[in-house]
């Protein structure tokens, strides 16, 4: 089975139902398939044949999916292209690849100058915007209008669908190689979980990650399966979620807790109506308690379920279903929840064995959902699929029922006076103090203890807290050697474009003597694009990450 399969299926079934919603644009099934037929038309003009790669750098749009899935209709693999990177930082994906081609929209536009003269291999370069057509591209709605639709050349199973590159915050970036069995397992495994939750003629799926993303990716996959009506927003912007929440009744999404929080902290909030949300799936990133609590208060009609997992497992692992939350298990809240269907997930020790209940290690994973390995990367392909086993890089323990707490990145533990002391409990317990918006927790080299807990804080407007008055509130949470040392105060934490904290930004300033963090990294394009806000991710690219137990070793 391929990933062009739900539509074949949906446009033979239900050819007059509408796919996807765009502004004012309703795009049927039908409609769908024949545009991709036509893109794919495009792309074989253009040379694209058997797995040769596609790149899209592009805000979120059905003529993106249409590209994606044109890409793999006429048997190329696509390179979604990471919209916060710099021009150097997606120059050196392309020549990784040996991608030629590239697509771009009217935002990111301004920068193929820069990419032709960085990029070694990049030939082509195709505007799909709506604006003038820059010098030096073609324009592809002209390439339309002389294109003949094609017929899908049906690439299934292990045969490459994407190369998904990792934000690069440690080395270079990483392209994870996905293949069609992956990404349906993913979905499918996610699908079975959470049908039931999904089900009705009346379901609408909002798209506010972007498609760049895996988790943009599967959630259109998921939706695709379903035959879902799909709304989709260039990108995340709180009043764009909520407008289109209320007007165009959506049931669920999926947001990272930073969009999470910054639709609750709209000043507007109360002015719109959410009641059609019935779901909401979020992860990318560790949430709060306190976040969490708030959530649950202000969205009672939405039942709430965690993700977790990571661009490597396609990307689903775990799910904290709803069932979980309502459940008023504060020990089991801080929980990923259990494995899904399609996978098995152990926690092994520095020599990969398994580790007794309880008991932190690394969090490994097998099953058909599982990369086929990095892009050109053998030796660290081996390292991270040793034993059969995908190594996330990620910290965590079992419970006794099955239950997977993820507690820190394993390269974002910090080791303090010979102790290890994990990110994600830290910044749960100065999360915990009310005047606390959002924080981030960070180890910095100290001469005494060879690492100390640097803690970064966003305050709310108008609260005042000082030094003192970090470490008084999480001595009362956390052992004295967890809380943090040097706290800097700052007006925005630095976002990845997943809605992650940039952590690697965070340990440049404070290397520089904690200059005072701004706001988020990225291309100036793309911040205009993203208005302030994220939607790509770094490195660590799991889907999710929970505050440890305290105690947790």
């Amino acid at each position: 089975m391929g990933i062009t399969q739900p539509l074949h299926r949906e446009a033979q079934q239900n050819p007059d139902k509408v796919a996807f919603v765009e502004g004012d644009t309703t795009v049927t099934f039908r409609e769908f398939r024949d545009r991709t037929a036509l893109a794919a038309g495009v792309l074989r003009g253009l040379g694209v044949g058997t797995g040769d790669r596609v790149a899209i750098l592009s805000l979120n749009s059905v003529r993106y999916l249409e590209l994606l899935v044109g890409t793999v209709w006429t048997g190329g693999v696509v390179n979604p292209v990471n919209i916060r990177w710099s021009p150097a930082e997606i120059a050196y994906s392309l020549d990784d690849s040996g991608t030629q081609l590239l697509f771009v929209d009217d935002v990111f536009a301004a920068m193929v100058p820069k990419l032709r003269e960085l990029s070694r291999d990049l030939a082509t370069v195709v505007h799909m915007g709506n604006g003038p057509t820059p010098d030096g591209t073609l324009a592809y709605r002209q390439l339309l209008a002389t294109a003949e639709p094609v017929v899908d050349v049906g690439r299934t199973g292990d045969e490459l669908a994407g190369i998904f590159y990792t934000g690069g915050t440690t080395g270079f970036p990483k392209g994870v190689m996905l293949s069609h069995t992956n990404l349906l397992t993913s979905a499918y495994g996610g699908l079975v979980a959470t049908a039931g939750l999904r089900a009705g003629d009346d379901a609408v799926s909002l798209h506010a990650a972007p498609l760049f993303h895996i988790a943009g990716v599967g959630t259109w996959l998921i939706a695709s399966l379903l035959g879902m009506r799909q709304v989709m927003l260039p990108f995340f912007e709180p009043k764009a979620v909520m407008e289109a929440i209320q007007d165009r009744r959506a049931s669920e999404v999926f947001l990272v807790p930073t969009m999470v929080q910054m639709v609750l902290d709209h000043p507007d909030f109360e002015k719109y109506d959410l009641t059609s949300l019935r779901f909401l799936t979020y992860g990318a990133s560790p949430i709060s308690a306190a976040l969490l609590d708030r959530t649950r208060a202000a969205l009672p009609g939405a039942r709430l379920c965690q993700a977790y997992g990571q661009t490597e497992l396609s990307p689903l692992a775990t799910l904290l279903m709803p069932a979980d939350h309502e459940a008023g298990n504060a020990k089991r809240l801080r929980s990923a929840g259990r494995p899904l269907a399609h996978t098995e997930v152990v926690i092994v020790d520095a020599d990969d064995v398994e580790c007794p209940r309880g008991a932190v290690g690394e969090i490994a994973a097998r099953g058909a959902h599982v990369m086929l390995g990095y892009w050109n990367r053998p030796e660290e392909t081996a390292a991270a699929l040793r034993g059969g086993w995908m190594h996330t890089g990620d910290l965590g323990f079992m419970d006794e029922d099955g239950y997977v707490t993820v507690v820190d990145r394993l390269k974002d533990m910090i080791v303090t006076g010979a102790e290890n002391v994990y990110s994600a409990e830290v910044e749960n317990a100065i999360g915990a103090h009310p005047a606390v918006a959002s924080c981030a927790v960070i180890g910095v080299p100290d001469a005494r203890w060879g690492e100390r807990v640097h803690a970064v804080v966003v305050l709310h407007p108008g609260a005042v807290l000082s030094e003192d008055d970090i470490r008084t509130h999480t001595r009362g949470l956390i052992a004295g050697y967890k809380c943090p040392r040097s706290v800097e105060f700052v007006t925005e934490l630095p976002l990845t474009a997943a809605g992650k904290v940039a952590k690697t930004v965070l340990r440049e300033h404070a290397d520089d003597g904690g200059t005072g963090i701004a706001g988020p990294g990225g291309s100036a394009a793309a911040e205009t694009a993203t208005a302030a806000t994220a939607a790509a991710p770094a490195e660590d690219t799991h889907t999710s990450a929970q505050p440890t137990e305290e105690g947790a070793s």
